[in-house]
């Protein structure tokens, strides 16, 4: 097993080429089962999360083809199976957004329960309630979501909570059933919005995108793109924080600075200077006092619950209190007990963690429980006395890539290492 080994202390100072955007991609790579022609994918970043939807595209029968700049080709018009197995399932939440695709095109779809990061339960029943209401046959058996519809209808599903993959899911099953959906209480994340457009792109007419109604009018078919995955802002937002917390100034190119606006403010809260341009940002902390911030995490366009950990950190080494409450997940803190072992000062209370900013951490071995908590324990690492060791690192290449490459060119003093070392 890898790890990540970081001496920590150095600042750093650079730029950083952003990726394409995970959330984004993994959907997009399930809406081409939609499509009766080959769809074109560019800027899909080369994650673990990435290669295990497109193998499971590939025991699905899906031809795929990628290139040597990662374009991604799928021509699902070869698809034998409809099943997407647990073995799978189990590594990535996120192939339940397979579920929507399959029945809509195909008119069944056996899905398994998902697995992913332990950061709490996310249900999957808005995701069976809104296929129900389409009128198709959902039931539950042996861990399997099992989904049968001859021809899905239009409906008005109105969502109990905000949820980006049932929001997903919906959507995309929506643009081929009969009639019109409206879908209430939607999520307006920029990767739902990036989703939408790839779909229109496809021939999909949906209304709506960024706002928490969307009405989709069903047609007949989806045919096939080439269309260009948006920048990942919540890595942009990590490599921020490194700026900051090692009293740096590094900026983020090939990135949509709107989507950044929530990790700004909290940013410039922090004691930095944010200058923005057209496609990138930068964060500048040079002979500045790192502060500590409060934040609340919400749906968007309010503050990331994918930013959160990182923030942990920067309020672990910031003068002052600071008080960060988790909304979306309730097992999301597990990074916390970590950094107390490099001698963060935090007290948490159900979901909330409170800090007091001490002036420094130490190195130490600490373990990965998830991937925004691995990232969170590297930016502990680039700050603190000595060496770090992270380890699980299998979490963060779910969601960063190269992310000790990236690094090392802003300097930082990091590599990946054999865990036995």
């Amino acid at each position: 097993m890898e790890a990540l080994l970081i001496n920590g202390g150095k600042r750093l100072e650079g730029e950083v080429r952003i990726s394409g955007a995970k959330n984004a991609a993994l959907p997009i790579l399930a809406a081409t089962l939609l499509a009766d022609e080959p769809v074109r994918l560019r800027n899909i970043p080369h994650l673990n999360d990435v290669t295990t939807t497109i193998e499971l595209l590939g025991r699905l029968g899906v031809s795929v083809t990628i290139d040597e700049k990662m374009s991604v080709e799928v021509d699902s018009t070869t698809i034998t199976q409809f099943e997407a197995p647990y073995d799978l399932v189990k590594t990535m939440r996120a192939s339940i957004l397979v579920l929507g695709p399959l029945l809509a095109r195909h008119g069944r779809a056996d899905v398994s329960l998902p697995g992913g990061c332990a950061i709490g339960s996310r249900p999957v029943n808005l995701h069976v309630e809104g296929l129900r209401a389409m009128g198709a046959e959902v039931e539950i058996d042996n861990g399997y979501i099992r989904a049968r519809s001859e021809q899905l209808k239009g409906a008005r599903l109105v969502l109990e909570t905000v949820t980006v993959t049932g929001t997903e899911n919906l959507v995309m099953a929506a643009t081929l059933a009969e009639g019109q959906t409206v879908i209430e209480n939607a999520a307006r994340e920029p990767e739902v919005v990036d989703l939408i457009d790839c779909l229109n792109q496809m021939g999909a007419r949906i209304a709506g995108a960024g706002t928490d109604t969307l009405v989709i009018e069903g047609v007949e078919r989806l045919h096939g793109t080439d269309y260009r995955v948006l920048p990942d802002r919540i890595e942009a937002g990590t490599y921020l924080v490194a700026g900051a917390i090692t009293g740096g100034i590094v900026r983020v190119k090939d990135v949509r600075p709107e989507h950044l606006e929530s990790i700004l403010a909290k940013l410039r809260e922090a004691g930095a200077t944010v200058n923005i341009g057209d496609d990138w940002v930068e964060v500048d902390m040079r002979d500045r006092a790192l502060k500590a911030v409060g934040l609340r995490t919400a749906p968007y366009p309010a503050f990331p619950t994918d930013m959160q950990a990182q923030f942990s950190a920067l309020n672990a080494v910031a003068e002052g209190t600071g008080t960060i409450t988790e909304t979306i997940f309730e097992n999301r803190f597990m990074h916390v007990l970590e950094m107390q072992r490099m001698g963060a000062d935090f007290q948490l209370e159900v979901h909330t963690a409170i800090s007091q900013g001490v002036k420094k951490l130490t190195g130490a071995p600490v373990m990965a429980t998830d991937l925004r908590a691995s990232a969170s324990l590297v930016l502990a690492g680039l700050v603190a006395e000595g060496e770090t060791r992270v380890q699980r690192i299998y979490h963060i290449d779910r969601g960063y890539e190269r992310i000790e490459e990236k690094l090392r060119l802003i300097g930082a003093d990091i590599r990946r290492i054999n865990d036995s070392q």
